[in-house]
């Protein structure tokens, strides 16, 4: 019975989100950069060859609509922002072992001072094949490696004003939203979103593997981490919006930059949740990693340029990605979204 039910409840969603889509396509609502993605109902989650054991099971979720960003936030929002208030980020902090300590393993031991200042975490190429479990052949702490300096001393953001801000943390994409009057998207808002009314496509655009046809997404083209074929034109960042949008009207929701979420991360939460139907998820009470159990980690998704098939496939619409709320990588970013009617942004 619990099956024949779960059968008609998925071949609704999937009339549902056809007819969605075909209204999606000619009724973009779009105001100051922003655009309306409608309410619906789909199947979160993914059980294919690529997903992984958090993205189990499906389940159905119904998002009431909401205003969200068509582009990651860009370096010139960010330095408005800044220049606005004086904020100073994550990355330009130096770190405070006692806070640190608290989500590390009791007795571990405190590392070099010269770990201990400004920096960022700064991805470097390696010269061939390594362990792909072994990230630290690929990042490197950087120190003074932020937002303005986003491969550290010798580099800038002159002339990347289009490009998505990274070496942001979860703290810094709250600050920003709270001055500009927004919020970050739910994982489920953002999903759906990604999905642009595609009830079971894998990716943004469809189904279509990110590396056939024409390049539709800023990902790793190649061997990870060593060889970049570059089809894409881009081997970092990307100018926001270089790609096709999808269906919703949104760009870059694949690859780029990985983008925060509101919600904390749990490995098992879609477990919890036992099938039900739920609205609005908002996610976890507490974080909850099996890996890292005494780290607090929240929500990430979308993907970024170092993303491959062979590593992550983190720009599957229904790919996790996590990290500590403080922690702000190369490849990390964030886009906002709002609550309003779809007639008035303000």
């Amino acid at each position: 019975m619990r099956a024949a039910l779960w059968i008609t409840v998925s071949l609704v969603l999937l009339a549902l989100a056809s007819c969605q889509e075909q209204k999606t396509k000619s009724e973009l609502i779009v105001k100051e950069g922003m655009v309306w993605i409608p309410s619906g109902d789909f199947l979160m989650g993914s059980e294919d060859l690529q997903s992984r054991r958090d993205e189990s099971p499906k389940h159905p979720v119904h998002v009431d609509g909401f205003w969200m960003d068509q582009t990651e936030v860009t370096n010139a929002e960010f330095a408005a922002f800044v220049d606005a208030t004086g904020y100073v980020t994550t990355a330009e902090i130096a770190p405070d072992w006692e806070e640190i300590k608290k989500e590390l393993p009791p007795e571990t031991p405190k590392p070099h001072d010269s770990l201990l200042q400004a920096a960022s975490l700064v991805f470097q190429a390696t010269k061939g094949p390594v362990d792909l479990n072994a990230y630290d052949r690929w990042w490197k702490w950087q120190p003074k490696a932020s937002w303005r300096l986003p491969k550290g001393p010798k580099s800038s953001i002159e002339g990347k004003e289009n490009h998505p801000v990274v070496h942001i943390s979860w703290y810094d994409a709250q600050a920003y939203a709270k001055w500009i009057g927004k919020r970050l998207p739910t994982e489920a808002e953002w999903e759906w979103a990604a999905r642009g009314g595609k009830q079971e496509a894998l990716y943004p655009w469809g189904d279509e593997p990110v590396y056939e046809g024409a390049p539709k997404a800023n990902a790793w083209e190649g061997n990870f981490p060593y060889q970049n074929e570059v089809r894409d034109l881009f081997f970092y960042t990307a100018p926001v919006a270089s790609f096709e949008p999808n269906s919703f009207g949104l760009y870059d929701m694949a690859g780029n930059v990985w983008e925060w979420c509101s919600d904390w991360y749990a490995f098992d939460f879609y477990a919890t949740l036992d099938g039900d139907a739920v609205t609005n998820p908002q996610g976890p009470e507490k974080s909850y990693d099996p890996y890292q159990p005494y780290l607090q980690q929240k929500v990430m998704r979308g993907g970024s340029f170092l993303c491959n098939d062979a590593y992550c496939s983190g720009y599957r619409v229904s790919a996790r990605m996590k990290s500590s709320p403080d922690t702000g990588l190369q490849h990390t970013g964030f886009r906002l979204v709002k609550d309003a009617t779809p007639i008035a942004l303000k």
